[in-house]
């Protein structure tokens, strides 16, 4: 099934081979930061010059000969970059990108090839758009007790404005909820408790699949359901008064829509020198290549198949009563620990 261009993004999220063009073609607000030819992929197609393609979200290469011959490479998955002397089948002995990544239980291993004389801008750009990429996953990620307020005060991200701010927001995750205050803004919705900030949840649109309004032991309820890929929470909130809270879930699912139409990713680049500046999109420019072909496939490009064993299995997470979340299991200590203030007489 193809995948879409609304809802989830999976563009930086996932390492996919020989893709149709449906795949290749940038979804809203994903914007190319550079656009690099010609380029080998010197593991899977020495000797075959292709264009690489940096965006915001990922690393495209294709082959200008046969566009169907491409991958994608998601920043997320991106585990490091440095540079090895390879054997390239258009320039011989050369030093070129070596790139690691993960995704799913495997690690693969891409070398680009600049066939340009001494350029290493293919280098450059996919470090600093990936150092960029990292350094701005409050836009993108779920946070449980961060450190995101400062004297009553959210910290801003850059390109972040705040929409609403709501006092006397429970949180139904205990009993008797949670009693703080909500924060809304164009990036992500944040909630905090009064009596301790240090409790408390950043929630960027982008991580939130659905906003709707149910019954609940506390009365009607805010509930906010967050992607699997993001831990896969239920969320629910109440306020006082109770008639607050329609208004407040019409302003909540509006701000969200128009999220979605026109996503903030949070990744953006000042170019220091003119080796690379942003480029038009052409992608557009491919043909129509229909379904994946399989021409390169990923065992090409394995470095490590990480198996799974009891000893290394990723830990499931559980459901917590004290905080309604499910969270990974704890050693030695509660959460109520964790989120209990200590007092000093």
């Amino acid at each position: 099934m193809p995948k879409a261009k609304t809802g989830a993004v999976w563009e930086d999220r996932e390492v996919l081979f020989d893709l149709p063009f449906s795949y290749l073609r940038l979804r809203p607000s994903e914007k190319i930061f550079d656009r690099i030819e010609p380029i080998e992929d010197t593991k899977g197609n020495s000797g075959t010059k292709g264009r690489m393609v940096i965006t915001n979200l990922r690393i495209i290469w294709h082959s200008l000969s046969s566009p169907r011959i491409n991958l994608s490479i998601g920043l997320n998955c991106v585990v490091s970059t440095s540079t090895k002397v390879v054997n390239s089948g258009l320039r011989g002995t050369t030093q070129a990108l070596y790139v690691l990544a993960a995704y799913k239980i495997n690690r693969y291993e891409f070398i680009f090839t600049n066939l340009a004389p001494n350029c290493v801008r293919h280098y450059m750009s996919v470090v600093g758009v990936h150092k960029a990429y990292a350094g701005s996953r409050m836009y993108r990620d779920l946070k449980l007790r961060g450190a995101i307020i400062n004297n009553k005060q959210l910290q801003m991200l850059p390109l972040e404005k705040i929409s609403l701010h709501e006092q006397s927001i429970w949180n139904l995750s205990s009993e008797s909820g949670h009693l703080g205050t909500m924060i809304v803004t164009n990036i992500r919705i944040v909630w905090y408790a009064d009596i301790n900030h240090g409790f408390n949840i950043s929630m960027p649109y982008i991580t939130i699949e659905s906003i709707s309004m149910r019954d609940s032991k506390f009365g009607e309820a805010l509930v906010l359901v967050v992607r699997p890929t993001s831990g896969g929470y239920v969320l629910g909130f109440r306020a006082d008064p109770q008639e607050r809270l329609k208004h407040l879930h019409n302003e909540l699912t509006a701000l969200h829509q128009a999220y979605n139409e026109k996503p903030i990713f949070g990744v953006e680049m000042n170019w220091d020198n003119e080796f690379a500046k942003p480029a038009t999109d052409d992608i557009d420019e491919l043909e129509e290549i229909g379904e994946p072909r399989g021409e390169m496939g990923p065992n090409l490009y394995l470095a490590s198949q990480m198996a799974q064993t009891n000893a290394d299995a990723e830990v499931q997470p559980v459901y917590n009563n004290y905080i309604g979340l499910a969270v990974e299991p704890l050693k030695g200590f509660t959460l109520k620990n964790l989120f209990e203030v200590q007092t000093t007489s």
